[in-house]
């Protein structure tokens, strides 16, 4: 017996919400194979923790893709069963959501030093290996920055050891040798223009993951209350 009414307003409202979820899922996984990328091409990571959070948004992701999956079939076939199955989930993904983001705020301080000694590594291999090199490089054209601290870390290590000399890529505007102009160059370091960029994205990124979490509990209930439709023509027939 197909719901009427109300509740086929609600089947409706799940349907579409759980079309977002789909896109949101899709998004997700997008952006955390871009960032898993992004890292891998910039940073030397010798701590499993700095590729914690793209691989984190990637199963984040997968999961809600498929937990949209049943939200749609659910309420297009009004399906009991699958209905509240992803009532189930999304109250699960719910709840790791708000774990996760608590041992973020927890560990914050933990990842911002793998982030660093990452950057510092880059700098003292950057004559040793092309992957620090590669990475110091494009970290310094990306960030607007200079080594770790600032750019007189250059001075500490080959080829720039004691000639007062830096990366072209530290310049404001490159041109070949133009590291070798101290007044062309930026001087802050790259692990306080990370740290800066960081801090002005947090904001979007916890508007955007409020606003997933509100979706979330309309999608949460939306399916109770086609739940109780269903089981309630089940009980009539």
């Amino acid at each position: 017996m197909a719901v009427e009414g109300g509740m086929k307003c609600v089947k409706y409202l799940l349907f579409f919400f759980n079309l977002i979820f789909w896109i949101c899922g899709i998004a997700l996984i997008g952006l955390g194979i871009y960032v898993q990328i992004y890292l891998n091409a910039t940073l030397t990571i010798n701590n499993a923790s700095a590729s914690g959070p793209p691989i984190v948004l990637i199963v984040v992701g997968v999961v809600i893709f498929f937990i949209s999956f049943f939200g749609c079939c659910g309420a297009a076939k009004e399906n009991y069963c699958m209905v509240t199955t992803f009532a189930i989930l999304l109250g699960i993904i719910f709840l790791v959501e708000i774990a996760a983001a608590i041992a973020g705020y927890v560990f914050r301080n933990k990842v911002q030093d793998v982030f660093r000694d990452s950057i510092n590594d880059s700098v003292s291999n950057y004559n040793v290996t092309k992957e620090a090199k590669d990475g110091m490089d494009a970290i310094q054209q990306t960030f607007h920055c200079c080594g770790a601290h600032s750019s007189s870390d250059w001075n500490n290590y080959p080829p720039f050891k004691g000639s007062g000399t830096v990366p072209d890529t530290c310049c404001k505007v490159i041109v070949t040798g133009c590291g070798k102009n101290s007044t062309n160059i930026y001087t802050n370091g790259c692990i306080q223009g990370i740290d800066d960029w960081m801090k002005k994205y947090v904001g979007i990124i916890a508007g955007v993951a409020l606003g997933i979490a509100f979706f979330e509990i309309l999608g949460i209930v939306f399916a109770c209350c086609l739940m109780k439709g269903i089981r309630s023509g089940y009980e009539v027939m």
